[in-house]
């Protein structure tokens, strides 16, 4: 192998660490979400081709999205444990790098978008819009998490409107219920730098809720599993649905025994393992649909 293959290869690998290719809870936890919008969107199975676009555009977004939060956190990484070791933060990969990957990503998501409608094109502006300016939320606002769930939620709204041509109401009842959720995970996440971000001045969701973090997850849990089982009930989506739901509530009072001590291991672990949660849901709606087409032909 040459040495100009060796340092092709090592800067590949260097931008699969930029893109956190090795971590895929991130991008799932905004794909499950998206794909149960997809399911209630288009009735049922929403065929191949708006399938294989959400799913590519969930992760190249994703990717997209670390490219922008490491440059704009660089910084700060530095100074905290888990951070400190990220490419840009190093230097291995420049600024100019990351932001060039980031932008590269972004156009094929959104290349994507364009073999879909008019109006999914449209939502998509401002999912990128959001998107870009969430890292540089931490600075001003005390929960940013909040932002991030309004980026991450995005992939509903757009579901919706490539499926139907609108965004109805349910589709922002759904948006509602998964801010919670976002809000719920991203704060266990925030748990985990919480002693390096007060040193060094990022605001997060974890230090402005205090002692109350623990029951602030909690109750964001809750929030989100109520508010979609209650704006789904019309669908009159069966046993298999509420089965789902009920394992997600299970699955919160995991949560709960993992962050209750406020350990690192236990909040990053609970923050891990959130895509199961996420995944139970969809698991629980798209299998009420498979069940009913089974059914019914």
């Amino acid at each position: 192998m040459t040495a100009a293959t060796t340092a092709s290869r090592s800067r590949f690998s260097l931008y699969l660490d930029l893109i956190r290719w090795d971590r895929p809870a991130g991008w799932l936890v905004c794909l499950w979400p998206t794909l149960s919008a997809l399911w209630i969107a288009a009735d049922g199975f929403p065929g191949w081709h708006l399938l294989v676009v959400f799913v590519l555009g969930t992760i190249l977004m994703r990717s997209a999205g670390c490219c922008v939060n490491d440059v704009a956190d660089r910084d700060f990484d530095k100074h905290v444990k888990r951070t400190a070791q990220r490419p840009v933060t190093t230097g291995a990969v420049s600024v100019k790098e990351a932001l060039g990957l980031g932008a590269a990503l972004a156009i094929v998501s959104f290349g994507l978008v364009l073999t879909t409608n008019t109006a999914a094109i449209l939502w998509s502006v401002p999912a990128v819009l959001v998107a870009i300016a969430y890292p540089f939320t931490k600075r001003i606002i005390a929960m940013p998490q909040a932002v991030l769930g309004i980026a991450f939620n995005f992939g509903i709204v757009i579901a919706f409107a490539a499926v139907q041509g609108s965004v109805p109401v349910v589709a922002w009842w759904m948006w509602l219920g998964n801010l919670f959720w976002v809000l719920a995970y991203d704060t266990e996440y925030a748990m985990v730098d919480r002693d390096d971000d007060l040193k060094i001045g990022i605001k997060t969701s974890a230090i402005t809720l205090g002692r109350f973090d623990v029951a602030g997850i909690v109750l964001f849990y809750l929030l989100f599993i109520g508010i979609w089982a209650v704006a789904l009930a019309p669908y009159a989506l069966g046993a298999i649905f509420y089965i789902a739901i009920g394992a997600a509530l299970a699955q919160a009072v995991w949560h709960f025994t993992l962050i209750r001590t406020r350990t690192r291991e236990g909040c990053f672990k609970a923050f891990r393992i959130n895509h199961w949660l996420g995944a139970t849901v969809f698991a629980g709606i798209a299998g009420s649909y498979l069940v009913r087409s089974i059914l019914t032909n």
